[in-house]
């Protein structure tokens, strides 16, 4: 492929600095902690390996499930019964999930442990009333009281509004307004579509369509008890000053309803006809949008109501697509029970789980490391997507999350891809080195102006898309964070280009970015314990000394959030209340990014990690596994998370193997 420039004049990363053997470095001496330890260590290591070699498929990859919340399970129902297609088994299988994710007040939360919310209750109490269950049963009397006493259905979010206007029990005209001819605003004036970030850029163009033409199929009940005045469901909400950014979008909003019903109707027709366009081009090969539930699930509504019978190929396959979010188990009585996932993660999961058995001492050319980058290879995206509006000159060569998502490969991803494929001995190194410097090369490529990189897009950072009224369904710009910063920093420091000046800069970006306290906030992950344990390897692989100020701030953070019985954990309330940062229950996966982060330091001696170490080895499972109900991952943060069910194993895996053998990049050559 004919090398390009990254969009910002800057060139590609030279040939042979990134060219460099595939082989893995050797492991750095390591005699670590006291000698029980080391052998529980390497007990729970080899347990861990056949538990995770035992998981992998046929075909190569690794996936967990990945949980979310019950709204992903409403809304499916919701979305099967508006469109007709709904069966009594999926019904009653969803239902049963739905159920026993409720608290015993009647809430339900949208995490382990968590407080109740008002939507994903209103959404769980709607879903099973579909369901059949009656609204003076006690499970469900007990939840229409508590999202009374909460302001009820008027204080719930938007995206649950329209859920229920789509059967008659909200007003269209009660909701915020956002009209298809977004679709033709200039890519430099505010609030274009490109200045949303990719997820919620999926699922805005459908929603727009579904706005516009505001469909109601009567649902055969009412739901007056989840109001708190049924004859005023929607009382008057105060207006912010118009010199108020509030204000401003809110008199804006108004302004949109009143074009909604003075549109100009040929330009109203031909934006329908380019938000259906928009969303049948991003169709993906499996039928699915974007790898991601919601936005094919708002697809599939939006092309339905233009004319698309569901028999439409470009329909069936959606809803085909649409089935394979499911996962399918039993409860304790035998009866079927059906959750829904968001999304899946087989590239994330195999990239992880690639770099976990290497850490635990595989030899980088064994048959299951050399099938899982084989697969991983074959997945790698050498067509443009959404991300040449930005960089339309750069060349592609990312990886996506997903199984199909061609159209949005993300930054994190391909790092820790290039990263796990460095582990691994191919039988084919020039196939490998090849993948490896167009990721490169696509990743440098897409950092943003400030030296540091987002997911998924460069320089998504308007401050506009999050003020719309439409848009409090979660953060909806893709600015740029550190742990993914992080991600691409290590994965130049170890193709050997520590002192390319992009690589540099986002050293200092990261440097810049360190709490007072000493951690790192953790976007993807939760969340200063996963920044942390994101930055400080990459900081140490990229040449800073262990030594550093900031290392040893990181260090000293660590040591003042272990939990008395020696694991880490951090609520998801640290992305809202400072008070939670460093602190909740210790978990597996928040353990061992901590431990990754302290033997990345040098401190693979310390009490601190002797007895990181024991907690890990002393709650793992009998077969090699760990149990973790927390959730550790993030989708928005505080506003949607996520437990990826393979992160309780494959980062335990990771931080025991290298405590054991060493950094895996200890001895990574420098270019010159």
């Amino acid at each position: 492929m004919t090398a390009t420039t990254d969009g910002t004049g800057e060139s590609p990363l030279p040939e042979a600095e990134a060219g460099h053997s595939t082989t893995v470095p050797a492991p750095a001496t390591a005699a670590p902690g006291a000698p029980k330890t080391r052998e529980a260590a390497a007990r729970a290591v080899t347990l861990a390996t056949e538990h995770l070699l035992a998981r992998q498929d046929a075909a190569g990859w690794w996936k967990g499930d990945l949980e979310t919340n019950v709204t992903m399970d409403a809304e499916d129902l919701l979305l099967r019964r508006f469109l007709g297609v709904d069966d009594e088994r999926t019904t009653a299988a969803a239902a049963r999930f739905i159920r026993s994710r409720q608290r015993p007040d009647g809430t339900w939360a949208t995490f382990h442990g968590g407080p109740a919310e008002l939507s994903a209750t209103v959404e769980a109490y709607t879903a099973l009333r579909l369901a059949g269950d009656a609204p003076d049963a006690p499970h469900m009397a007990a939840a229409s009281a508590w999202v009374r006493a909460q302001g009820g259905v008027a204080a719930a979010r938007v995206f649950t509004r329209i859920w229920l206007a789509l059967f008659g029990w909200w007003r269209w005209e009660d909701l915020p307004e956002l009209p298809p001819e977004i679709m033709y605003l200039p890519k430099w004036v505010p609030l274009n579509l490109y200045d949303f970030g990719q997820w919620a850029r999926q699922t805005i163009v459908p929603l727009t369509v579904v706005s516009a033409l505001r469909p109601v199929r009567p649902a055969p009940f009412a739901l007056d008890e989840l109001h708190t005045d049924p004859r005023r469901p929607a009382p008057p909400r105060p207006l912010a000053p118009a010199t108020s950014w509030d204000g401003v979008f809110q008199r804006l909003d108004k302004a949109l309803h009143v074009y909604h019903r003075l549109p100009v109707a040929p330009l109203r027709r031909a934006a329908l006809r380019s938000a259906a366009r928009w969303i049948v081009e991003r169709q993906e090969n499996d039928g699915c949008w974007g790898g991601i539930q919601p936005p094919a699930v708002y697809s599939v509504i939006a092309l339905h109501l233009l004319g698309y019978d569901l028999r439409h190929p470009v329909l069936r396959a959606g809803l085909e697509s649409l089935d394979r979010f499911a996962v399918w188990d039993e409860d304790e009585d035998g009866a079927p029970v059906r959750m829904i996932e968001a999304c899946q993660s087989p590239v994330w999961d195999t990239c992880l789980a690639t770099t976990a058995l290497a850490d635990a001492g595989l030899p980088p050319d064994h048959p299951a490391l050399v099938k899982a980058a084989d697969w991983m290879l074959d997945e790698q995206i050498l067509r443009p997507g959404d991300w040449t509006v930005k960089r339309p000159h750069l060349a592609p060569g990312g990886w996506a999350f997903e199984f199909e998502n061609d159209a949005y490969p993300d930054i994190d991803d391909t790092a820790e891809v290039v990263l796990a494929l460095k582990r691994v001995r191919h039988p084919d190194p020039e196939r490998m080195e090849k993948a490896i410097r167009r990721a490169a090369n696509w990743a440098v490529g897409m950092r943003s102006r400030n030296g540091a990189w987002g997911a998924f897009d460069a320089d998504n950072t308007s401050p506009f898309p999050n003020r719309l009224p439409f848009c409090d369904f979660g953060e909806v710009i893709d600015p740029p964070s550190a742990d993914v910063t992080a991600h691409v920093v290590e994965m130049l420091a170890v193709l050997g280009k520590r002192h390319d000046p992009r690589a540099r800069r986002g050293v200092e970006w990261l440097l810049g970015e360190q709490e007072e306290c000493g951690a790192w906030f953790g976007r993807w992950g939760v969340n200063y314990v996963y920044g942390t344990g994101s930055v400080v390897p990459a900081l140490v692989v990229s040449g800073i000394p262990v030594s550093h100020p900031a290392i040893r701030r990181a260090v000293t953070w660590l040591g003042e959030v272990q939990n008395p019985d020696g694991g880490w954990g951090e609520d998801l309330r640290s992305y809202r209340d400072p008070e939670w940062i460093g602190r909740g229950a210790s978990t597996a996966s928040q353990t061992a990014w901590a431990l990754m982060a302290l033997l990345a330091a040098g401190e693979r001696e310390s009490a601190v990690v002797e007895r990181g170490v024991t907690w890990l080895t002393d709650t793992q499972r009998e077969d090699g596994s760990w149990d973790e109900p927390y959730f550790t991952g993030t989708g928005f943060p505080w506003d949607f998370s996520i437990n990826y069910h393979l992160y309780r194993q494959v980062f335990p895996l990771t931080a025991l193997g290298r405590y054991l053998h060493g950094e895996p990049f200890a001895e990574t050559p420098l270019e010159g």
